[in-house]
């Protein structure tokens, strides 16, 4: 491997730690595991965005309601930084 740049990976170890992948490959199985991962990440997103802006719509939600869809954007959110940040660093390096 020559010159690989370090892969942040869209998962965190048991501990919750980052993971990342050294790889010159992208093509490699654990690569294309990323990506699809990245993209079932941003699928969610998208649903979790439009649940999320349902909630807000109904004046009757209640704050459980609100409260969960709130929950659900910052763990979408949260994965989508990730992503970027991974993303950001390899068209970078």
């Amino acid at each position: 491997m020559t010159d690989a740049l370090l892969r942040l990976l869209p998962w965190t170890s048991p501990e919750g730690k980052p993971c990342y992948l050294s790889t010159d490959d992208p093509g490699s199985r654990i690569s294309r595991l990323a990506d699809a991962m990245e993209a079932e990440q941003l699928d969610c997103g998208e649903d979790v965005v439009a649940g999320a802006a349902a909630v807000l719509a109904d004046g009757a939600a209640g704050e459980v309601a609100l409260r969960f869809a709130l929950t659900q954007v910052i763990v979408s959110l949260r994965e989508v930084l990730v992503i970027a940040r991974s993303r950001g660093a390899r068209l970078s390096g």
